[in-house]
């Protein structure tokens, strides 16, 4: 593989085509015949009893099928895993209500249309108990939710004769401390979640939007009592997924159970109401930072509390503490508490950066009230407290070049022309001013396999059961094959999305890359033993006889002394079509040596009506340390992508829960608001790209999350610049602003 460090590969998606023309097929698009439609009904209340439901109306409404209620209920087994199936129970297996929203029954019918219809004609009666739908009113009531990433909730690290970290801060010269909130929030992927169902005999072959097919085949095989053998999930184009699409919620669930009964392949696809309580949210998040530090600014206490809220259903919560302070920054005593607020509200779910997007809201905004109280620029104020170690287990990064993403960031942003003083840059009518933040996110690798077959056309196929989220996989898988093998890209088949093909957990936790990547090497490793196999055994071969050592590979040709073939020659003279191998890869000994992180730096621009209040984000520059980048226009699309997700978060995104009914009053994209086109300032990425080849062979860590953290806490700190006014409460509108 050519020298990682001067890696210029910058290649258009191999998908792209398919995409742009539509023909690339996503779960709802699959061309299965005689199907069925259904459509889910919701609970109505957000806690309590199911004591009636009435379907007789929907029964003789035209094109039914089936209704499918808790007194009428499909056969699932067990009682979930809340990663795999979202929450801790199995839908219409009893008539408990755990939320507003909740899948309580399904409409089968004919047509989409029709089983729509008639799942608003289904009556049903209640026995209400009181939500808890609060996180302020239940904090008094917070839980320890017991180990975070194998640590405990609470934790401490302090400096030796150091008695408490109240201590510590009492102790400091300076102190800051600031409480940070923001609401419950939402994926709302393009792509709304859907499922085809088909059963042939006692296999099923289910097509569902999901980022890992091998999950899924697990909880539809244990929920529907058959073996994994038993269920094939399809996926090859995942329109966003971000975290819920990991987990197996209601729709393929039901719509595998009832295909079963009625013999006949069945369709669900989630209204984008549906989507907003079916698939998880983010937890809404309270969190208090405290910062001890020296007059020099160096920092001598982190103290970081948070609450966060789960549902009585299960799930996965925010854990923003434990993901940003617990090592961002060098300090001599750090400590964190995470505490849960158990509501009867939707599950939440894993979410793009899940607890680093919350954590470095408030770690990011209380280091920039730190700055000014020091009067210390915030770029210098975070290199004097750049950690070289990890605190805590006191071992080194494999490869960190943070600082380099500060000077680099500043150096392109303009960063030496900012006067400090807040309200001191004025245009017109708009107040200006810069703030700027650091990411953080840490380096996975999963043991995963990719197989390798070459062909008498010319062409290789790379398969692995891996999965798109628009993420650039299709491409990277492309990209992989033509370094590894030698051939131009155009010649490699990229393959991914099915659970038969080569064993692969998925796409999440910024991992894909990293885990695939070495398995491809390792395929191509393997499949090029394989060819000089064949070659030196079969006996109509040009090379046969020839010494194993004798034989090298070059670039799709096989290589002995005065002799060459390629392997499509060579296949054809042997009447073989194709030959293939399988390569394995996971992490080494070096991930207990070292910490794996992705680091990055933001800068950015932020405009203020001084008479309407309206914030505006007008330019940012990103700089990001993940070691090698496999392909730079996918890779830059990528922290794009993560930027507006920061964006969001900081100017616009929110659900209302209402605490007295536990309904989220803003199940839309009306009035759920995302960034459009016109909320996006130009963005300037830049990569460092210091291959970390302590961490894979490659040398790439993930990128899929780490352009998204530090974000909003950059905007809130260059909107405070411009006001002089801080935010704490996200998202920052301008209603906070008057």
């Amino acid at each position: 593989m050519p020298d990682s460090v001067n890696r210029t590969v910058s290649v258009n998606r191999v998908d792209g085509r398919l995409k742009v023309t539509g023909g690339a097929r996503y779960a709802a698009d699959q061309p299965v015949a005689a199907v069925a439609h259904g459509y889910l009904v919701l609970s109505t209340v957000a806690r309590g009893t199911i004591r009636s439901m009435d379907v007789s109306a929907a029964e003789r409404a035209p094109g039914v099928l089936a209704v499918f209620t808790p007194f009428r209920a499909l056969e699932l087994r067990g009682s979930g895993n809340p990663f795999s199936v979202g929450h801790s129970w199995l839908p219409l297996q009893n008539t408990e209500v755990h939320y507003h929203g909740q899948a309580i029954g399904v409409v089968i019918a004919e047509t989409f249309e029709q089983a729509r219809d008639a799942a608003a004609l289904v009556r049903t009666g209640y026995d209400v108990r009181p939500p808890a739908a609060s996180l302020p009113g239940g904090i008094p009531d917070a839980t320890d939710p017991g180990p975070i990433m194998g640590e405990p909730a609470k934790l401490e690290f302090l400096a030796e004769g150091v008695e408490s970290i109240d201590a510590a801060l009492a102790a400091s010269e300076v102190t800051v401390t600031g409480r940070y909130t923001q609401p419950m929030k939402h994926h709302t992927a393009m792509e709304p979640h859907s499922a085809v169902a088909q059963w042939q005999g006692d296999q099923l072959t289910l097509y569902c939007g999901t980022q890992s097919a091998t999950l899924t085949v697990g909880t539809m095989a244990a929920a529907l009592g058959v073996a994994p053998t038993q269920v094939r999930v399809v996926s090859p184009h995942v329109g966003g997924g971000f975290g819920n699409k990991v987990a197996t919620w209601a729709h393929p669930l039901l719509a595998a159970a009832a295909a079963r009964v009625l013999g006949r392949p069945v369709k669900i696809v989630l209204s984008r109401e549906q989507t907003f309580t079916i698939t998880g949210n983010r937890s809404a998040v309270d969190q208090t930072v405290t910062l001890g530090a020296r007059r020099d600014g160096t920092l001598v206490a982190i103290k970081h509390g948070a609450y966060a809220t789960q549902s009585a259903s299960g799930g996965i919560f925010e854990s923003p503490g434990h993901t940003t302070s617990r090592y961002l920054y060098r300090s001599e005593n750090i400590h964190l508490d995470q505490r849960i607020v158990t509501l009867d509200i939707p599950p939440p779910t894993v979410m793009r950066a899940p607890g680093q997007e919350s954590g470095s809201f408030g770690l990011e905004t209380a280091l920039d009230e730190l700055a000014i109280k020091l009067g210390v620029d915030p770029v210098e104020l975070r290199l004097r407290n750049n950690a070289t170690i990890f605190p805590g287990r006191n071992v080194p990064w494999s490869s960190k070049h943070l600082d380099e993403c500060y000077r680099v960031g500043a150096e392109r942003f303009g960063w030496h022309r900012r006067n400090p003083a807040p309200r001191s840059t004025v245009d017109g009518d708009w107040l200006v001013g810069t703030g700027m933040a650091s990411a953080n996110y840490p380096g996975e690798r999963f043991a995963a396999s990719a197989r390798i077959r070459v062909r008498a056309d010319g062409t290789v196929s790379v398969d692995s059961a891996t999965a798109d989220l628009g993420t650039g996989m299709w491409t990277v898988l492309a990209v992989l094959g033509s370094e590894s093998l030698g051939l131009p890209i155009d010649r490699i088949r990229p393959d991914l999305g099915e659970s038969t093909l080569a064993a692969n957990v998925g796409a999440f936790a910024s991992a894909a890359t990293a885990s695939t990547g070495p398995a491809v090497a390792a395929a191509a490793e393997a499949a090029i033993a394989e060819l000089i196999r064949v070659a030196v055994t079969h006996q109509d071969s040009p090379l046969y006889g020839v010494p194993t050592g004798d034989v090298g590979y070059d670039h799709g040709q096989l290589v002995a002394p005065g002799r060459r073939i390629g392997f499509a020659a060579l296949l054809d003279a042997l009447g073989l079509d194709v030959v293939e191998a399988t390569g394995n890869a996971g992490p080494g000994p070096e991930h207990g040596r070292y910490a794996f992180t992705s680091f990055g730096a933001h800068f950015c621009e932020v405009r203020v009506n001084r008479w309407t209040g309206e914030p505006r984000l007008s330019r940012i520059t990103t700089v990001i340390d993940a070691g090698a980048i496999i392909n730079q226009k996918t890779a830059r699309s990528q922290i794009v992508g993560g930027v507006i997700f920061g964006i969001g978060q900081a100017l616009l995104e929110g659900a209302h829960l209402e605490p007295a009914t536990g309904r989220i009053a803003n199940p839309n994209l009306a009035d759920y608001l995302l960034p459009v086109n016109a909320d996006v300032p130009p963005v300037d990425v830049h990569f460092l790209n210091h291959p970390d080849t302590l961490f894979s062979p490659q040398g790439a860590r993930g990128i899929g999350e780490v352009g998204t953290v530090g974000v909003a806490a950059a905007i809130g700190n260059a909107v405070h610049h411009a006001t002089g006014r801080r935010i704490r409460d996200l998202p920052i509108t301008l209603d906070k602003l008057l």
